[in-house]
């Protein structure tokens, strides 16, 4: 919650996107006392997405036009979204994109980046999501470019979350002391992002990924422009877009 917390104490207005609504709730009422609004949203889910976006979009718009004569969406989420200099889309990737892959054929036919379900699978369908993170980071960078909206992908640092429960038992007796031990905790594992969302005069460096509130040269996959775009394309028809 420190990534949240610090960004509404320089001003921001804060959406917490979360999965279980107890403890979006229980963030919230630390963030202002409460005053910070909380959607559901399960990334897991595209429907959940979507009516996350469209409740957003309603919290954020009516109907109508705008006082330029504009059509309420486009003239909100289009044009003035550029106008807002500077805005900022951060994804939060790992280094371990240096190990992902893309297999297209595998993507197209199992609508998976792995082909089976084995502890190795999963860790390889890790890396692999976050090697498409900081692609689309690139491609969105290109898309982007010239409009004064700058995006940017990055690496946390090993960060002890939450994300543990989902080991299974015998993994989490080995690597829980450990964690807790050598692992960043939540506030360190946010001063990234903060760097990222808040760093004056990066605005040149759009589409790069950072660590350590540093710039960081990205593994050989992650430059290429031409995988890239080639995933945000595959990436367009699988979500329906």
């Amino acid at each position: 919650m420190p990534r949240p917390l610090e960004l509404s104490k320089r001003g921001a207005r804060v959406i917490l996107a979360c999965r279980n609504k107890e403890k979006a709730e229980a963030a919230a009422f630390d963030i202002r006392r409460g005053k910070e609004p909380h959607r559901p949203l399960d990334l897991a889910s595209l429907k959940s997405v979507r009516n996350f976006a469209e409740s957003f979009l309603k919290s954020m718009m009516g109907p109508g036009r705008t006082e330029d004569g504009l059509g309420m969406a486009f003239g909100v989420n289009h044009l003035r979204l550029q106008r807002c200099v500077p805005s900022r889309i951060i994804n939060v990737a790992a280094l371990l994109h240096r190990f992902g892959n893309i297999d297209f054929p595998l993507l197209a036919s199992k609508k998976d980046l792995v082909s089976g379900q084995s502890t190795w699978h999963n860790f390889q369908a890790y890396c692999s999501s976050k090697l498409c993170n900081v692609l689309f980071t690139r491609e969105l960078a290109n898309r982007l470019e010239g409009s004064a909206v700058s995006c940017y992908s990055l690496h946390p640092g090993v960060v002890y979350t939450e994300l543990c429960r989902s080991l299974s038992p015998w993994l989490q007796i080995l690597i829980v002391p450990f964690a807790k031990l050598l692992f960043l905790d939540p506030e360190g594992g946010s001063q990234t992002t903060l760097h990222c969302a808040l760093q004056e005069g990066i605005e040149p460096l759009s589409g790069r990924y950072f660590s350590n509130c540093a710039l960081q040269q990205v593994g050989a996959k992650g430059r290429d422009d031409a995988l890239a775009k080639k995933l945000w394309e595959v990436s367009e028809r699988l979500s329906g877009l």
